[in-house]
This record gives structure tokens, C-alpha cells and sequence, in this order.
């Protein structure tokens, strides 16, 4: 066809779309609700609606929606619902339409719920939630999501409710609140588990089947994971993949360029890639968070490199090795040694770091506290033990009552407790002097030599002070010489 001929095709094509869209206007006009008739205005609404995307006429598709309630109440509630989320979504396709998208879903839920239409509105209000997410509402989206993924659990929809807990997931991670992120994203899995999953709620490879243009946005997060798992070294493979080259732009190219800074550890190649991909980073919240998260990995791991030969060194070397601002550089090590990332200490009146050596913990404090309560529970096992054989038998050779034995076995025990806790405080010395004062403990104690008692007493003080020199010697000459083999194996 010659080029003289293109502006009057041009022209022939957009009157015939007018007159397209006035002959569709008067078939939904005509009066007639035969089912034939019914049949032909829902197929003219779907090509009427088509044709008003191709010509973004926004304001039309929210009219058209308003003119076709009479019709709705002639139709099924299926099909209703079927035509107004399509209008919606074809508003939505016209871009720079989010505040007319917002008021047209507001005014759908009210007329749902005058019509009660519980189905439709539930779909219409997860819309508008995510167009009030997308506008950087998000109370007011929480508070619309609150009430209604209760409404859908108590209904059992899953398929919705994938949606509503993803959704939730989002704006909960807006909001730098993650436990309620993953929460929200664990029940959105659960409930997917249960279901078929249709490829539109599916990740790269179905966008990348159904040819939709979110398939550029899934690869790019795709390559933002492997890069936070350190495994940067896949970006360049996945991007030169069969799949990866149909989408070869500048949001793959910004995750190229901060692989390779990661992959290299360059701070300043890092900044060079933030600089020039700032639309495709930094305004996205999602890259964004993330790459803030990495620069800061990033500047730790190259800052402990630094200074790893050095037991002192000047702050400003440091800033100078790593081309960063010697307060930048101080702020960052203040928050390190604030972490326990490394031991050290600043002298800001010279300007210097300090590093210590690494302190190597002793296992064998926690090994003999761990000795000294066992011992003190097998001892405490084998007082109980004969105390309940003493006060069984009772001061005529008959078995007490149950409430004497109790009151023998809390008195006995209280007793027991005492000298515990003093043995355990008190030199030998003290000891000695308490025993002396108190012989009514002893006699609680019912050992036949208060001697023996001494000793056992002189056992756990020399276990408290790690004197284990003469262990065995007291050991021999303590009651703990008649505990039986399980006791001992205890010990």
C-alpha cells in the first residue's frame, strides 16, 4: 500500500470505530428482553467496552457502567458480575486512570450492597484494596481488608483468599511490619495448597506463557532473591537464558549491574549502579528495601576486611581505603562494635579504632557448675529417700499417719534446703560455728554423727570453690559413699 494512502486508512479506521461504538450504544438501547436479545447486548457490551479501552475513554466505560444496571436485573448474577469486573479491568488497562478506579470500585461496592450481591462485592472490595495500596493508603486498605478476609474465611473461598492474603502480605511489608508479612504470606500458601491456582496468580513462567507484561516484574525479583542469597553469579546465566532475552531492558539491566557490584564486593560500583537505574531501585519500595538491606551487608563485610591487619589504625585510612566520608565510615563501626560484629573500641579524641583479640571462653566453669547441681541433687534424692523410710515406721514400729509423714518431709526438707544454701555461701569455718548453734537442724537431718554431716558439708564447699584436691578424700568419709549405682552414675 503506498504512503499516500495511509492517512485517509487512518481516518476510515477511527470513523469506523465511532460508528462502531454508536451501533453498539443502540443495541443495548433496544427495549427487548428476549433471551436472544439478552444474548446479543452481553456480546455488544463485551465489544463496546474493547473499543472504549482502544480509545481510553475512561469517563465512558465508568458512564456505561452506570447505564447498564437496569440490564443487570435481567441477567444472571453470574454474568453481572462477569461484565462488571471486565469494565473494570478495561479502565484499569488506560493508564492514569488510578483516581477514577478508585471511585468507580466505591461506587460498585455500594450498589452491590443495596443490591446484595455478596459474591461481586467481595471481588470489588479486594480490588479496591489493592488500588488503595497502589495510591499509598494502606490504613485505610488494612482496614477494608480486616472485615473482609473474615468474611471470605467464614465463606470458605480460597481462591479469594489467596488473593486477600497476599494482598495483606503487601501492605503489611509496606508497612515494615514483617512478622505480619509472613504470617499473612504462610496463609496464603496454606490456602493455595488446597486449590488449582490459575497461571494468572502464578509466577515468571506463566506471565511469561500468557505474554503479560508483569512477567518483566517477576523476573526482575527472581534475580533481586539470588542476588540477597548470594548467588549472583546466576543473574548473568538466567538473563542470557531463551526466556530472559524476550524481556532485555532497563530493569534487567539494573539487576545485572547490582550483581556484579555484589559479586565483586564494590561499594562504589554499588553507588554507580543506584545512581543510574534510580527509577528502576530506588522507586521501587520492593528493590529498594532490599538493595538498602545489601548495601549495608556489603559495606560490614568490606570494612571488616579492612581492617582485619590492624590492632589500631586511624579512622580516616579507613575512610580512605574505602572512599566513604570519615563520618559515614564512624557511624558505621560505632554500629558494629554496638553489635558484637567485631571487638573494639573508638578513640575519638585521636581518631583512631581500636581492635581486640578475640577472648577464647573456658568450657570447664560451665562443666563444674554443671557437676556441682547434679551432686546436689543426687544428695537431696537420697536425704528425701531416707527420711520417707524413718517416718514410715513411726516412733512404735507402726506406719504414721499420711499428714505426719507430710509435715516430717516439709520440715525435713526446709531443713535440708537451709543447709544447702549455707554450705554453698559460707566457708568451713561458718559452717562449723552454725552447726554448733543449731543442733536441732542435725537432729532434723537424722544422721547418726553429726560428723558425718560435717563432712558432707565440707564437700560441697570445697565444690563451690573449685577445690577438688581433696574431693575424694572427704568423699570417702560423706553418707554420699552409700548412694546406690544409679545415683552415682547421676553424679
Amino acid at each position: 500500500m503506498s504512503s499516500s494512502y495511509l492517512p485517509a486508512t487512518t481516518d476510515s479506521i477511527a470513523q469506523a470505530l465511532s460508528e462502531a461504538i454508536s451501533i453498539l450504544y443502540r443495541v443495548l438501547e433496544n427495549p427487548s428482553s428476549s433471551p436472544d436479545a439478552l444474548r446479543i447486548k452481553e456480546q455488544a457490551i463485551t465489544n463496546l467496552s474493547d473499543l472504549l479501552r482502544q480509545e481510553n475513554r475512561a469517563e465512558e466505560l465508568r458512564s456505561l457502567l452506570t447505564q447498564l444496571r437496569p440490564l443487570f436485573a435481567l441477567i444472571p448474577k453470574a454474568k453481572t458480575a462477569k461484565i462488571v469486573r471486565g469494565i473494570i479491568d478495561d479502565v484499569a488497562k488506560i493508564p492514569g486512570t488510578s483516581d477514577l478506579q478508585i471511585s468507580l470500585c466505591k461506587e460498585v461496592v455500594q450498589w452491590t450492597h443495596a443490591e446484595k450481591r455478596t459474591f461481586l462485592r467481595q471481588r470489588v472490595e479486594a480490588k479496591l484494596a489493592a488500588l488503595l495500596m497502589e495510591n499509598k493508603e494502606y490504613q485505610e486498605a488494612l482496614n477494608l481488608l480486616s472485615g473482609l478476609i473474615k468474611e471470605v474465611r467464614r465463606l470458605d473461598d480460597k481462591l479469594l483468599l489467596v488473593d486477600i492474603d497476599l494482598l495483606e502480605s503487601k501492605l503489611h511489608f509496606s508497612l515494615r511490619n514483617l512478622p505480619k508479612a509472613k504470617a499473612s504470606l504462610t496463609a496464603a500458601r496454606t490456602a493455595a495448597n488446597a486449590i488449582y491456582v490459575p497461571p494468572a496468580q502464578q509466577a515468571f513462567e506463566a506471565f511469561n506463557a500468557l505474554e503479560d507484561p508483569r512477567a518483566v516484574f517477576s523476573l526482575k525479583y527472581m534475580l533481586l532473591c539470588k542476588i540477597m542469597v548470594s548467588q549472583a553469579d546466576d543473574v548473568a546465566g538466567i538473563i542470557s537464558s531463551k526466556a530472559g532475552l524476550q524481556y532485555v531492558g532497563p530493569e534487567l539491566d539494573a539487576m545485572k549491574a547490582v550483581a556484579d557490584a555484589h559479586a565483586k564486593r564494590s561499594l562504589k560500583l554499588f553507588e554507580i549502579a543506584l545512581r543510574d537505574f534510580k527509577a528502576q531501585l530506588e522507586e521501587d519500595p520492593i528493590v529498594h528495601r532490599h538493595l538498602s538491606s545489601l548495601y549495608d551487608t556489603l559495606l560490614e563485610q568490606n570494612l571488616c576486611r579492612l581492617i582485619e591487619p590492624f590492632s589500631r589504625v586511624e579512622i580516616a585510612h579507613i575512610a580512605e581505603l574505602i572512599e566513604l566520608p570519615v563520618v559515614h565510615v564512624e557511624k558505621k563501626l560505632s554500629q558494629m562494635i554496638l553489635d558484637k560484629k567485631f571487638a573494639g573500641t573508638l578513640d575519638q579524641g585521636n581518631g583512631c579504632l581500636i581492635i581486640f583479640d578475640d577472648t577464647k571462653t573456658d568450657a570447664i566453669y560451665p562443666a563444674t557448675l554443671e557437676t556441682i547441681s547434679n551432686i546436689g541433687k543426687v544428695v537431696d534424692s537420697l536425704y528425701v529417700r531416707s527420711v520417707e523410710e524413718l517416718t514410715a515406721r513411726g516412733t512404735d514400729g507402726k506406719v504414721s499417719s499420711t499428714s505426719s509423714i507430710d509435715k516430717k518431709k516439709e520440715k525435713a526438707r526446709l531443713s535440708r534446703t537451709s543447709m544447702i544454701h549455707m554450705a554453698c555461701s559460707s566457708n568451713d569455718a561458718a559452717v562449723r560455728k552454725f552447726i554448733e548453734a543449731d543442733g536441732s537442724l542435725v537432729h532434723a537431718m537424722e544422721y547418726d554423727d553429726p560428723q558425718d554431716f560435717r563432712h558432707e558439708v565440707k564437700v560441697l564447699v570445697k565444690l563451690r570453690h573449685h577445690n577438688v584436691d581433696h574431693l575424694e578424700l572427704s568423699l570417702t568419709r560423706s553418707p554420699l559413699r552409700s548412694c546406690s549405682a544409679e545415683d552415682a552414675v547421676a553424679v
